[in-house]
């Protein structure tokens, strides 16, 4: 096909004419470049607090559980004296009572060790999966 200038051109007719100058699409680029990069910032940010928050609900179960130890102590220390000091049902009482103790606090430090672990290591994972897949799309469009 020849244009008006004389010069051949391999463009189709049905092609989609963008009226935007080389200038202002490398200018989309870098603005959609930027773009992309306070969002993956903004995602990794969201990330972060997620995984800071699940660190201090752990803590504060260890925290509860510590609290809980230092009563079971408490409570085997006083079945033992109930114990030695009458021959009567009151210090299988105060055992029970302990073993509840016990569970209690078994299952608040298994809880807060999950949320533990669920909170480390504070690295946003998907901000870092998704630029990774951000890099390798670039790549692929550069190659192109």
């Amino acid at each position: 096909m020849v244009t008006h200038s004389g010069w051949a051109s391999d463009a189709r007719p049905d092609a989609p004419q963008d009226p935007r100058s080389l200038g202002q699409l490398v200018a989309d680029l870098s603005e959609q470049a930027a773009r992309l990069v306070r969002a993956e910032i903004d995602l990794a940010k969201a990330e972060l607090a997620s995984k800071a928050k699940q660190v201090g609900i752990g803590a504060g179960l260890l925290v509860g559980a510590g609290v809980l130890g230092l009563y079971t102590l408490t409570a085997f220390i006083a079945t033992a004296i109930i114990g030695l000091a009458n021959a009567v049902p009151a210090w299988l009482a105060a055992l029970i009572v302990s073993v509840v103790l016990l569970l209690i606090t078994a299952t608040l430090a298994l809880l807060g060790l999950r949320h533990l672990k669920q909170g480390t290591p504070p690295v946003p994972d998907r901000a870092i999966e998704n630029v990774q897949q951000d890099v390798e799309a670039v790549k692929k469009g550069f190659q192109q």
